[in-house]
């Protein structure tokens, strides 16, 4: 068709991905931190640091110092970078053809503007060379980047990945006694609780934040090939290192002495290979959910959902918000591997692979987070069925096979005689076989057991059934 309206040209634009369209809700702080225009908000923010850096230590020979309202000037650029600096600096960039360097021009053009606002006294257009000076583009793009994640994860992904892990841990805690029938390799198994179950994937969830949590984010600042040759060159006198550590420490990163022109992004490998992980504990959780649901141990309200279960049946209230949670799990995932894989590798002492890669830290990211706020919006609609638990424990008395073997191992251990193979007797009895109550009862009564053994498995039901289930979720305080 020749007549169709160009979507292309709409104003304003159409989003061509989810991310941007469909969920922007859901990923929108993430803005703040991992678009394109976060990451030039930072370039401008090094740049600035690094003059004021390099004039209060009076690192170059010459230099004027900075006042303090020269310096607050500064920071005030990248304080009040908004709208109108974002087209500013693309309009540089459509001349330049290079993104750090309109960075530097637009900075430039701040300090040629800085008397209209501090008066004349000011040292500001002065200070012009030092902008950028000993700098490769790399050097503001390895703290950029570092500082925008850092910030990305600390403030935005962790805050929300945190919360629903202890919005899982309570489910867990509420629901720690309710007694529900296993399934390995989905076949009824030795009973177990609900909340146990669910203990068990928020603490493995807890063990990644942790990681996470504790992750480091490297700089440097030391020049095309990493050797500080033009700084040591132009300004042999300087203790270059001690600059270039107390500069990115100062960013609050941690100081990388030895790189290429690239700072080595080992670091990003290491935090996202880590985010992954928790990505795929959280997929484990929402399909264990989503077979809960399917088993009836669940029950999804409506209010919660807030959606159309089906365009054609109206009796279904699908699991929606656990199966989209899969999906932007996998792609994040995806994401986040190929990051980490091409990340950790430059040819000799630069290429520019990385500079493409890490245009889509966002991306992964991204779907990342709206994964986890599906799954919260889920968690929060559903409602457990105390009455399918009990039919489906009370419909497989056949569990308790392992408990009376057990039984009578350990009895004839402790000298009981009659308790030859246990394993094989339980065997002829439950597999493939239903037991009812009263069957596994009368099985149990003819076994010659010790009194206090026999006693205690006439009392069990595969309700009781449970060990040290409901205990094991204090574990989660500990």
């Amino acid at each position: 068709m020749t007549d169709r309206v160009d979507l292309a040209t709409l104003t304003p634009p159409v989003a061509l991905g989810a991310l941007d369209g469909r969920y922007r809700r859901a990923v929108a702080p993430l803005t703040n931190h991992l678009s394109e225009a976060a990451l030039n908000r930072a370039r401008v923010h090094v740049e600035v640091e690094w003059l004021i850096h390099l004039t209060d230590e009076a690192v170059l020979p010459g230099a004027p110092r900075l006042s303090e309202d020269d310096k607050a000037y500064l920071r005030g650029v990248v304080a009040t970078f908004g709208a109108d600096e974002i087209a500013e600096l693309a309009e540089i960039e459509r001349e330049t053809l290079h993104d750090v360097k309109a960075v530097e021009y637009f900075l430039k053009r701040r300090l040629d503007a800085a008397p209209d606002v501090l008066g004349e006294g000011t040292v500001l257009p002065r200070v012009h060379e030092i902008v950028h000076i000993f700098c490769t583009s790399e050097d503001i793009n390895n703290l950029s980047y570092a500082l925008t994640v850092k910030d990305a994860v600390t403030e935005v992904w962790l805050p929300a990945a945190s919360g629903m892990v202890d919005e899982v841990a309570d489910l867990a805690r509420e629901h720690a006694g309710a007694a529900m029938l296993s399934r390995t390799h989905g076949q009824p198994a030795t009973p177990t609780t609900l909340g146990k179950e669910l203990a068990v994937l928020a603490h493995r969830l807890r063990r990644q934040l942790r990681r996470v949590t504790s992750a480091e984010y490297l700089g440097k600042i030391n020049g095309a090939t990493g050797t500080y040759g033009a700084h040591a060159v132009s300004v042999p006198g300087a203790d270059w290192e001690a600059v270039a550590r107390s500069f990115v420490q100062h960013l609050g990163l941690t100081w990388n002495p030895l790189t290429t022109q690239i700072e080595s992004h080992d670091w990003q490998a290491e935090l996202y290979a880590d985010v992954a992980r928790f990505n795929r504990v959280l997929h484990n959780l929402a399909t264990d959910v989503w077979t809960y649901i399917s088993l009836g141990y669940f029950r999804q309200r409506l209010s919660a959902q807030g959606s159309t279960g089906s365009s054609t049946m109206p009796h279904k209230v699908n699991p929606i918000r656990f199966e989209n949670a899969e999906a932007n799990l996998e792609i994040s995932s995806a994401l986040l591997d190929t990051l980490g894989s091409t990340l950790v590798t430059s040819r000799l002492q630069r290429d520019l692979t990385d500079s493409s890669t890490q245009r889509n830290i966002g991306t992964a990211f991204g779907h990342s987070l709206l994964a986890i706020d599906n799954v919260r919006r889920g968690l929060a609609g559903l409602d457990v069925d105390g009455d399918a638990l009990a039919r489906d424990l009370d419909g497989n008395w056949e569990v308790l096979g392992e408990a009376v073997q057990q039984a009578m191992r350990a009895a004839s251990i402790a000298g009981a005689t009659g308790m030859e193979d246990p394993y094989e007797r339980l065997k002829d009895l439950t597999r493939g076989r239903r037991v009812d109550g009263p069957g596994m009862r009368e099985f149990v009564a003819g076994l010659g057991l010790p009194g206090d053994v026999e006693a205690r498995l006439l009392a069990l039901e595969p309700g009781t059934y449970t060990g040290l289930a409901e205990r094991l979720v204090r574990h989660l305080d500990a």
